[in-house]
Formats: structure tokens, C-alpha cells, sequence
């Protein structure tokens, strides 16, 4: 076996453990099932030109989450985000089922409405539950700006869907 076969088959044992993985965090970070495809295909294709310098450096799993995550920031300012119009959550009828997605809804449409820096940096922070330091060097920039961008996308979600953080509000003291 040569050795650019080699590392082909790393690449595809690679994507075949871990693109479920890295499908799920497209989706969070575009909110769309045909967007998210893309972002991941795009991702993967671009960690394939260069899988041989990326395996040099051990575990390529962190190279490859902060070019999915640098795509979809990049792919955000290049293509104009179009409102998409979903069922009104007070429309839906009776049961926890209903409740339940009723409020998956509300939190996607305030995720949709997050800047994609500060989507990015909420899905990083809580989905993936990352240090402040980790989410800043996976998206390349200062832990300052992941402190601020978590704090302005937490606010805004408090704006954007209140309902949503009735259940977690704190308890007063007597």
C-alpha cells in the first residue's frame, strides 16, 4: 500500500466515526437540514486537500471543527439569509410532545436570528461544552470576544424568546 493510500483510508475511517458528529454541529450552526449537508460537505472536502498535513499534527478532529465552523461564519457573509416563516408554537394543541416543540421552534427562530459569529460561539460554548479558552481557539480569535459574543447572544436571546427561559429563572432568596 503507498502511502497517499494510506492516509485516504484514515480520512474516510475519520469521516465515517465522526461526520454524524459534525452534521449535528452544521445543523446548529446553519438551522437548515439542506444548508447544514452542504457546510459539512464543503468542510470535508477542504480537510481532504490537506488531510496529510492535518494528520501530522495528531488528532485532526479540532482542524477540521474550526474549518466547519469558519465556513459557516464565511458562508454567512456571503449569502443573504432569507426569514423563513414557521407554524405559530401558540397554535399547537395540548401534550408535553407539542410543548416540547413548540419551544425547539422559538429556540431556532432566536438562533436564526444570532449574528452566525454568535451562533457559532453559543453552539461551541453549550452544545459542545467547551472552556472559554477552547471555544476561542477553535474559532480563532480571543477569549475576550467569546466572553462578549456569549454574553450579547445570551441577551438577545432573552429578548427574542423569554418564554423559553421562564423555567431557569432564578430563585429569589427569602
Amino acid at each position: 500500500m503507498e502511502k497517499g493510500e494510506e492516509v485516504t483510508v484514515d480520512f474516510e475511517t475519520f469521516v465515517h466515526a465522526r461526520s454524524a458528529a459534525l452534521a449535528r454541529t452544521a445543523y446548529l450552526l446553519t438551522g437548515d437540514v439542506h444548508a447544514a449537508e452542504d457546510l459539512l460537505q464543503e468542510t470535508l472536502a477542504r480537510s481532504a486537500e490537506r488531510w496529510s498535513k492535518i494528520i501530522r499534527g495528531g488528532d485532526p478532529e479540532p482542524y477540521v471543527r474550526r474549518v466547519l465552523y469558519t465556513r459557516a461564519v464565511d458562508g454567512f457573509r456571503r449569502r443573504r439569509l432569507v426569514e423563513v416563516h414557521t407554524e405559530h408554537p401558540e397554535l399547537a394543541g395540548p401534550g408535553d410532545e407539542a410543548d416540547a416543540h413548540a419551544s425547539r421552534l422559538v429556540l431556532r427562530e432566536a438562533l436564526m436570528r444570532l449574528t452566525p459569529r454568535q451562533r457559532a460561539v453559543l453552539v461551541v460554548r453549550f452544545f459542545e461544552d467547551r472552556s472559554e479558552v477552547e471555544t476561542a481557539a477553535l474559532l480563532g480569535c480571543s477569549v475576550s470576544t467569546v466572553k462578549s459574543q456569549t454574553r450579547h447572544a445570551l441577551g438577545r436571546l432573552r429578548e427574542l424568546a423569554p418564554d423559553l427561559l421562564a423555567d431557569f429563572s432564578p430563585v429569589e432568596a427569602p
